[in-house]
């Protein structure tokens, strides 16, 4: 098989032993005593399974168990990675690699103390396959659907968002070193590094789901890891709408806007949904358009035929062979797209954007960093400012406002829904100042006994400056689209 002998110094192969697993199995609790911060996380996560009312030596009992275990499964790890041909690994199929991996484990189990339940045994089975193929304890995190992100903040503490709430999971690390090696196996697999000299990193997995890494000296408590899961069934204007996202009327509006080639903004804050919003409006693009998608970490989903995806890529262990957003886009240029659409803009290559949505290449989108419409366009403002050219206020706002067509405004509520807030068009310039009007809002009325927010989208009465536009291109939306509710 693709076991690797051990060496010559007395030390025998890996041969069967008799299964140390038996059932209700009682726990040893000869380990030293825990930290208080240790026995406080042990109790939040007992707590979080209904366990909270039981006695603290249990509780103390039940924590030294678990770490038992952990320490178990990554002393395993590392031997397995010794015991195994590792280029092998991908030419067997799992139930070999399992039962491979189960013999390694009732070796070590039977040179030890600690007796396992059948149910234990298999789970550390999994968690072992999960260290040496995947990513160890994120395993089942990333598996379930429905968490959307996966925040580590030590080896002992991680948290989940699901539903828009944050709440602890009970998976660890056995401790910083262990933390580590799964961060570098998820950078190492798209050809980046973090390390003391570059201590963050922006990756993705192979499924497309977004990472952020932080190590020391900048990360002070430890290795930092976020993880935004990338969904595997993309979010259409339907499933938007489904979920309250936006109106049936907003999405109409939006449909002509896209496919009468208006230039739009995504504004929002961190984890709003910004890219959630780009993918579903890319979804109004004529097939037979050539796009081009600029981004850090790619993670858009368009479902056009005809794409060209363009990512970014750090400098090297030099200093050297950096590929910028700003580079990227210049590029595009020369590729003879109908569109470009940017992950996110955040420094200078949003001159390069602006540029090409005053050039030709309308129906262009990006997202961008802020909290309402108006400081969007500042946003871009400072941006231009930071980049070093030197123009004149005027004709910064000039350009800003023949550039963008539509501002839309994400915003992640109070309890967690996620809401297109605002759209706003750009009309043009009053003296110094850029000229918007917004066409559709949700109207916050109260606050439920859940903590719901309860509101309404509605028109704001003001009817589009671009509806010569729309019905030139064949889109004649009715008047009552606009009308404000009574």
């Amino acid at each position: 098989m693709f076991r690797r002998m051990r060496d010559s110094k007395g030390e025998a192969a890996i041969t069967e032993r008799p299964v140390a697993v038996v059932a209700n199995a009682v726990p040893s609790l000869s380990e030293q005593t825990k930290s208080e911060n240790t026995r406080d996380m042990a109790a939040a996560r007992l707590k979080l399974s209904g366990a909270a009312a039981m006695p603290q030596t249990e509780l103390d009992g039940d924590a030294k168990r678990r770490r038992r275990l952990l320490n178990l499964r990554v002393d395993l790890h590392r031997k397995l990675l010794e015991a195994l041909n590792l280029s092998a690994i991908e030419k067997v199929s799992e139930n070999e690699l399992r039962t491979e991996i189960a013999d390694v484990a009732r070796e070590e189990l039977s040179n030890s103390d600690l007796v396992l339940s059948k149910v234990e045994f298999d789970r550390l089975v999994k968690e072992l396959v999960d260290e040496v193929t995947g990513l160890g304890p994120l395993e089942p995190l990333l598996a379930d659907n429905s968490i959307t992100d996966i925040l580590v903040n030590t080896f002992q503490q991680c948290y989940v968002e699901r539903g828009g709430k944050l709440e602890l999971s009970p998976v660890q690390f056995k401790d910083n070193a262990h933390l580590m090696r799964v961060i570098n196996k998820i950078v190492s697999a798209v050809g980046r590094r973090v390390d003391e000299s570059q201590p963050w990193v922006d990756a993705r997995l192979a499924d497309g789901s977004r990472v952020n890494a932080m190590v020391p000296p900048c990360a002070l408590d430890g290795p930092l890891l976020s993880i935004r899961k990338f969904n595997k069934v993309p979010f259409t204007i339907d499933r938007l709408i489904a979920n309250q996202m936006l109106s049936e009327e907003m999405a109409l509006f939006l449909h002509a806007c896209v496919r009468t080639r208006l230039n739009v903004l995504i504004s929002g804050g961190t984890g709003s949904g910004k890219t959630t919003t780009l993918n579903a409006l890319t979804s109004f693009i004529s097939n037979d358009e050539r796009i081009v998608t600029i981004e850090d970490t790619a993670e858009l989903q368009l479902q056009q035929d005809h794409v060209g995806r363009l990512e970014s890529r750090p400098a090297n262990i030099e200093g050297t062979g950096a590929i910028t957003i700003r580079d990227l886009v210049r590029n595009a240029l020369r590729m003879r797209p109908d569109r470009i659409v940017i992950g996110e803009c955040r420094g200078d290559e949003v001159i390069d954007m602006l540029a090409a949505m005053n050039t030709g290449h309308d129906g262009s989108m990006t997202t961008i960093h802020a909290n309402n419409p108006r400081d969007a366009l500042g946003r871009i403002e400072n941006m231009i400012g930071m980049s070093g050219i030197e123009l004149p206020l005027k004709a910064v706002r000039q350009t800003i406002s023949s550039a963008v067509n539509l501002v839309c405004q994400i915003s992640r509520m109070s309890d967690g829904t996620r809401r297109m807030t605002s759209v706003t068009e750009i009309v043009g310039m009053e003296g110094d100042v850029v000229t918007m009007q917004e066409i559709f809002k949700f109207n916050r009325q109260a606050t439920d006994d859940n903590g719901r927010i309860i509101g309404r989208y509605g028109a704001t009465g003001i009817r589009s400056s671009y509806t010569d536009r729309f019905r030139q291109w064949g889109y004649d939306l009715p008047a009552s689209l606009f009308k404000p509710e009574l």
